[in-house]
C-alpha cells in the first residue's frame, strides 16, 4: 500500500524552489497577493485529509502535498494509491474524504455517493493532466515523428524495421537505421494502456484493430509489468519503442516522439496538451466538471494522447471539521499545486478550466 503524508520540512524545502508566498506563522493560511492561479488566500483547516484512488496521479499528489505543507502544516494528507476503482468504492462507503479517479463517476456511482454526500451531490473536479508519451531508444535518432496510423502498425507488428518507408516519410531528414523494432507494452492492466489504445483506435484511421482497455491485446512484443519495467526495457534495448506517462518519461530522460495529426509534428508540452484539453467537450453541469476527450482530435498544435484524472468530493454535506481541510488542499492543488506538478512532467490545467475548477472548490460547503 502506497501512502503519502505531508511533512513541514519537505514542504519548506519545496516552498523555496517554488517561491511560495503563502506561509504564515499561525498556519491559518496566507493573506498575500494571490490573484488568479495563486493559492495565497487559503484558510487552513486542521486534521487529516484521507483520500485514495488513481495511481496515475500519485506522483502529482506527492508533489502537491510536499509544497502544501508549507502553507497548511496543520493538515496531514494521506493518499492511498490503490487504484481508481478502489478509491471510488472507498469514497462511496464513506471511508475517505476524497477520491482520485481516472474517470468520472457513473450515474450509478453518483447515486450511490448520496449516502456520503447527504446534503448534496458528489462532484468531479479535473485536477491532474498526464500525457501519454511514446518513448523510444534508437541509436543515432534524437528526434522522431510518428502519427497514430504508423504507431498502430508498429505495435501491431506490421512495421518491423526503423527504416521502413512509412516511418521515413514522416522523418525525411533523419538517417534511420535498419534496426529491428522491439515494441514494449504493459503486461498487467494499466490505465496508460487504456488511454494509449484509445488514441490509436480514434486517430489511427482504422490501423488499430485490437480494441481498447487496460489489458494489452495485440500480439507479439515484449511485456513489462509496470512503468519501471517499461523504462528498464527501453533503456536496455536499441530499437525499442513503448508508451509511458509523461512524468515517467521526464524522470528517466527518455526520448519522446512527436505526434503528427495532419498538421505536422507536435511535441509533447504544456501548450500542445493544453490545446487538446481545451477542445474537450464539457458534459457536466454546474460545479460538476466532466470532460469528454477527443482522442482523434485533428487540430493544429494539439497533442491528443493524454489522460485527465479527477478529484471526487462532496459539493455539500461534508462534516464541519472536514470542510476547510478538503477545501484548502483542493484550493492549493488547483493554484500553486499546478506549478509543482508541471515540474515533474504533468501538464497544468489550461487557465479557463483551472479557473472553473477553482470556482467549484470555493463552492464546497
Amino acid at each position: 500500500m502506497k501512502r503519502t503524508r505531508t511533512y513541514a520540512i519537505a514542504g519548506l524545502a519545496a516552498a523555496g524552489s517554488l517561491l511560495l508566498t503563502a506561509c504564515s506563522d499561525d498556519n491559518s493560511g496566507g493573506s498575500g497577493n494571490g490573484g488568479s492561479g495563486s493559492g495565497a488566500d487559503i484558510e487552513c483547516g486542521e486534521g487529516d485529509l484521507n483520500a485514495s484512488g488513481s495511481s496515475a496521479q500519485a506522483k502529482a499528489i506527492d508533489a502537491i502535498q510536499a509544497s502544501f505543507a508549507a502553507t497548511c502544516d496543520s493538515i496531514a494528507v494521506n493518499y492511498d494509491a490503490s487504484g481508481s476503482g478502489a478509491g471510488v468504492s472507498d469514497f462511496i462507503a464513506g471511508k475517505v474524504d476524497m477520491a482520485g479517479s481516472d474517470s468520472v463517476l457513473s450515474e450509478e456511482e453518483t447515486a450511490d455517493a448520496g449516502e456520503m454526500c447527504a446534503d448534496g451531490p458528489a462532484i468531479n473536479l479535473p485536477m491532474v493532466i498526464s500525457p501519454v508519451a511514446i518513448v523510444y531508444n534508437v541509436e543515432g535518432i534524437d528526434n522522431l515523428n510518428l502519427n497514430a496510423e504508423v504507431t498502430s502498425k508498429i505495435f501491431a507488428g506490421e512495421i518491423t524495421s526503423w527504416d521502413d518507408e512509412a516511418i521515413a516519410e514522416l522523418n525525411p531528414d533523419a538517417d534511420l537505421p535498419g534496426t529491428s523494432i522491439t515494441t514494449v507494452h504493459r503486461s498487467k492492466d494499466s490505465g496508460t494502456t487504456d488511454n494509449f489504445t484509445k488514441f490509436l483506435e480514434a486517430a489511427g484511421d482504422g490501423a488499430w484493430t485490437f480494441g481498447t482497455g487496460k489489458a494489452w491485446s495485440a500480439p507479439g512484443g515484449q511485456g513489462a509489468p509496470d512503468s519501471a519495467g517499461i523504462v528498464s526495457a527501453v533503456n536496455a534495448t536499441d530499437g525499442s519503442i513503448s508508451y509511458v506517462d509523461g512524468p515517467d518519461a521526464t524522470a528517466n530522460n527518455l526520448n519522446v516522439a512527436s505526434i503528427d495529426s495532419g498538421f505536422g509534428p507536435v511535441e509533447l508540452n504544456a501548450d500542445s496538451v493544453g490545446k487538446a484539453v481545451e477542445a474537450a467537450e464539457h458534459v457536466g453541469e454546474g460545479n460538476d466538471i466532466k470532460l469528454e476527450l477527443d482522442y482523434g482530435l485533428k487540430e493544429e498544435g494539439a497533442y491528443p494522447a493524454l489522460l485527465v484524472t479527477y478529484e471526487i468530493v462532496c459539493e455539500t454535506g461534508l462534516a464541519d471539521d472536514k470542510i476547510d481541510v478538503v477545501k484548502s488542499f483542493l484550493k492549493f492543488a488547483v493554484t500553486d499545486g499546478q506549478t509543482a506538478i508541471e515540474e515533474i512532467g504533468y501538464i497544468p490545467l489550461p487557465e479557463e478550466l483551472r479557473a472553473e475548477v477553482e470556482t467549484a472548490v470555493d463552492a464546497i460547503s
